[in-house]
């Protein structure tokens, strides 16, 4: 599927409700266990889109509009949310994750992005040269990707208690 701004948008835009109702309210059983050494919890993932949030894509975005000889983007730093979201409940991080979402969605929609647009390029630190569609279309990737390991970290947590149906269950082994 060849990506369109519009239909990325709606996915961008659930993630915070995606979030909550998978999140909210549950006990740090469910939402800080992780999956072993290097792993991440359900908490850190949010820790990690918020940041993302902070200094990854419309700042990115913002560099490739920019043109100019400086379209050199800052390495990002995919572990800044151990030290940023460390002690903080979950509710509030949920809470901070919505505002900057709508936030960057009403910056990228004021943009009015064009089809030339999308195909300006920045360069990635470890990447090279990348488009702006190339960045947005991974955005909504990001989330998706995120989700589907928030879930699978939250169903491994019955991977012994399921028996004989862990054989059915996929999600248990990957």
């Amino acid at each position: 599927m060849e990506f369109d701004l519009t239909a990325g948008t709606a996915i961008l835009e659930r993630m915070p409700h995606v979030l909550r109702a998978m999140l909210g309210g549950l006990s740090d059983a469910w939402i800080r266990t992780d999956e072993g050494p290097d792993s991440w919890s359900p908490y850190v993932i949010v820790g990690h889109l918020i940041h993302g949030e902070r200094t990854d894509w419309i700042e990115r975005a913002r560099i490739i509009l920019g043109g100019g000889p400086g379209r050199r983007f800052a390495p990002f730093d995919r572990f800044a949310q151990l030290r940023a979201s460390q002690d903080k409940p979950l509710a509030g991080l949920l809470d901070e994750f919505a505002a900057l979402r709508a936030q960057n969605l009403d910056t990228l929609g004021g943009w009015r992005v064009t089809d030339a647009q999308l195909a300006l390029t920045g360069e990635h630190p470890a990447l090279g040269t990348v488009t702006l569609r190339q960045l947005l279309a991974t955005w909504v990737a990001h989330d998706l990707g995120h989700v589907a390991q928030i879930a699978r970290v939250m169903a491994r947590q019955y991977r012994d208690e399921v028996g004989p149906w862990r054989e059915y269950l996929t999600i248990m082994d990957r």
